[in-house]
């Protein structure tokens, strides 16, 4: 029976080495550690702050990097505080003689406004190499070789490191970077537009830059009018006019502080060719670091040892204390020591590594949507059942986007000429913005994760208003208490009325044909394309989709050679201006290159956009807002798409988490309780045990036998011997 015996011994050494820790995919050294799990799906492109631009970067890029502001956490609407500034900073608006002017005063008046941002001494940079200096003070690493670099790999292999000090100057260098002609800053074209001198700065760092291609350029060797440096802590920006949003633009990573010793350190010969750049590890004030760079796999966030003092904030909104929100008020920021981020390619492992806990926090795909959540009778969106008895708990927020689909005012079918054919092409206009019904979209293709759009203006921004004032009267009507899209009939008679009964011309008889530039992966997969076929079959029109590459797209939005075109915009601060500039017609893409692709122009709607932006949030504004809304949606040089919903899922252990669309620097605010996420990835992973014991039993049925039969052979061999 030792056979037997044997096996039991294996079975029970089986059984023993099948807990739950064999499921754990981080090292044994991270369990019951204040670490923060999560994934990405994009690798990040750019972590330089003058480079950086999309929502995948700023997961890294908003922990490293501090700007001088920040939004206050828990207040809604968004509010600015101070980051590493003392305040934040009120305008001086100055005349042409370079005399104050009040804060009332008009626009026209203000020739430039002076903005002094004063920083908080004492604070100090993360370790890192480009801060460390010898006996004498002198850096250890700013002249180095390629024979210097050898057994350099990654910026740990570097055996010393140092902080210093932030200082104004690191953010005078920041502002310099934005025009360097090497980096390619997507908002250079923007701010030079605003502030004083950084055009003509950038046009004589583009000469010293062909005069000296490989060299690195020291940018404090060139000066910039419009920046400068008022002591050791305080520095001015002075812009063009008047231009309120420049705060917002201060609570943003491209007015983060870079060191020249970074930039100097990471520009010496064979530094690029190792990823040892800024771009690949970040040099910042901010609560983490980037202590591991695996884009490929995983990355790393560690808590900066050198972070400034800063407190979990006291206050917020109403019902914020009653959620728990402000259990931590007062204590040190950051509240984990760790954030682990691996790299997930499929929706499907993401999803059950966060239903077995071993993400603490995660999004809903259409492929898990109706596993999570569940629609009540009236509509709203609740958690599944499964969820709620894991304690799980379900943010959602309509975020601060639009996604439209735009019309080319210069081509002479959709846009038309002025006189009738600019009537004929508006109604054809608005008669589409009725057919095209956006509720089934969202219902259909988001799972209902969306509201249907009446203008740009997304929820949470001044101007946007609920209810039966804040409907688009060229498409819906307020019937019992809430908006209805008008009928396709009411559609069809505005196509009637510009010339295309049943969809074709009048005079002609000829079919209308329209065309559709999107990516192929723009507008969504076949099913979509088709739906949105079907929409405009409702009135008899025929879609061609175009699909192609961004490149190829983006070249023909340039040069306008498009119909029709599908696009989204997310806002970049909460302001309406940062939506209503994408239809002013100093934005126009053809006469301009900016941003308003669909070349739209109307006179009235831009004179109001100017008097608007510089305006404060008061009753005044909103009127003009108002009006800026209505000859949008009577003109329809976009069909309003929708505003998506953001579902967040987030363990129970996971604290402190509020929907948040426009800052990102909000991993510091968040808490792990350490001992509960144990417990719960324990239960959750206990073994199914029963399926070896079933097995182990029925082998024994099998072996028994066997061997029993063995033995008797063995011994009826023996007996036979020992008669011969």
């Amino acid at each position: 029976m030792r056979a037997v015996r044997s096996f039991f011994l294996m079975l029970l050494l089986t059984l023993a080495a099948c807990g739950s820790e064999q499921n754990d995919p981080y090292p044994t050294s991270e369990r019951g550690q204040s670490i923060f799990y999560s994934a990405f799906t994009e690798r990040p492109k750019h972590l330089d702050p003058a480079q950086s631009y999309t929502e995948d970067e700023s997961i890294f890029t908003a922990q490293i990097y501090e700007p001088p502001l920040q939004y206050h956490y828990l207040k809604r609407p968004y509010t600015l505080v101070a980051g590493t500034a003392e305040r934040v900073p009120e305008p001086l608006f100055l005349d042409a003689r370079g005399n104050p002017l009040p804060p009332e005063a008009p626009s026209s008046l203000v020739v430039s406004s002076v903005y002094e941002v004063r920083i908080k001494p004492g604070i100090l940079y993360q370790p890192h190499p480009a801060f460390a200096t010898d006996g004498n003070g002198r850096l250890l690493y700013a002249e180095l070789d390629a024979k210097a670099l050898r057994g350099i790999d990654a910026l740990a292999d570097f055996p010393v490191t140092g902080t210093r000090e932030l200082t104004a100057d690191d953010y005078i260098y920041q502002i310099k970077r934005l025009a360097h002609p090497r980096l390619h800053s997507p908002i250079f074209g923007m701010m030079a537009a605003h502030i004083v001198g950084l055009k003509e700065f950038g046009e004589t760092l583009a000469l010293a830059s062909r005069e000296q291609p490989d060299a690195w350029l020291d940018l404090d060797r060139f000066p910039l009018e419009g920046v400068t440096r008022v002591d050791r802590y305080t520095y001015r920006v002075r812009l063009t006019g008047r231009y309120p949003q420049f705060l917002y633009w201060l609570a943003m990573p491209f007015f983060a502080p870079v060191p020249r010793e970074a930039d100097r350190f990471y520009s010496q010969p064979g530094m690029a060719e190792k990823n040892l750049t800024l771009d690949w590890y970040p040099v910042g004030t901010g609560p983490y670091m980037l202590t591991e760079n695996n884009p490929n796999s995983r990355m790393v966030l560690s808590r900066n040892p050198n972070f400034r003092r800063e407190t979990y904030p006291c206050e917020g909104d109403d019902g914020d204390s009653e959620s728990g929100l402000l259990k931590d008020c007062g204590k040190p920021l950051p509240l984990i020591e760790t954030a682990v981020f691996t790299r997930e390619k499929e929706s499907i492992p993401y999803w059950n590594k966060f239903l077995q806990g071993y993400y603490d926090a995660s999004g809903i795909s259409s492929d898990s949507f109706d596993q999570a959540v569940r629609l009540s009778v009236g509509g709203d969106v609740q958690l599944s059942d499964d969820m709620r008895e894991r304690g799980i708990r379900l943010l959602t927020s309509v975020r601060a986007s639009t996604f439209y689909m735009g019309f080319n005012m210069l081509d002479p079918v959709v846009g038309g000429k002025s006189g009738v054919g600019e009537e004929r092409a508006r109604k054809l206009r608005q008669a589409l913005s009725i057919a095209i019904d956006q509720e089934e979209f969202i219902s259909i293709f988001m799972n209902g994760r969306g509201i249907a759009a009446m203008s740009p203006l997304p929820p949470g921004l001044f101007g946007y208003e609920e209810g039966e004032a804040g409907i688009n009267p060229v498409v819906y009507a307020w019937k019992n208490g809430r908006a209805q899209r008008k009928s396709v009939d009411e559609a069809k008679k505005l196509l009637a009325e510009a010339g295309w009964p049943n969809g074709r011309d009048a005079k002609t008889g000829e079919p209308l044909v329209l065309n559709l530039d999107t990516t192929s992966g723009g507008m969504g997969d076949k099913s979509r394309l088709d739906w949105l076929i079907r929409q405009f079959g409702k009135l008899d029109i025929q879609l061609v989709v175009r699909a192609t590459d961004f490149n190829r797209f983006q070249e023909k939005l340039r040069k306008g050679a498009v119909q029709i075109y599908f696009l989204g915009w997310n806002a970049d601060y909460p302001d309406p201006e940062n939506f209503f500039f994408l239809l002013s017609g100093s934005e126009g893409q053809i006469a301009h290159g900016g941003e308003n692709k669909s070349n739209y122009a109307n006179a009235e709607y831009d004179r109001l956009f100017v008097e608007m932006k510089d305006m404060g949030n008061t009753p005044e504004r909103l009127k003009i807002v108002r009006r800026m809304k209505h000859i949008l949606q009577h003109d329809a040089p976009w069909i309003f798409g929708f505003h998506p919903k953001s579902y967040t899922l987030g363990h129970a252990w996971l604290h402190n988490r509020k929907p948040n669309d426009v800052a990102n620097n909000i991993l510091k605010y968040q808490r792990i309780d350490v001992a509960e996420r144990v417990l719960r990835r324990h239960e959750w992973n206990a073994p199914v045990l029963w399926p070896l014991v079933f097995l182990g039993v029925g082998l024994v049925f099998l072996i028994v036998p066997a061997v029993i039969a063995y033995r008797r052979r063995e011994r009826s061999i023996a007996r036979s011997t020992s008669e011969h």
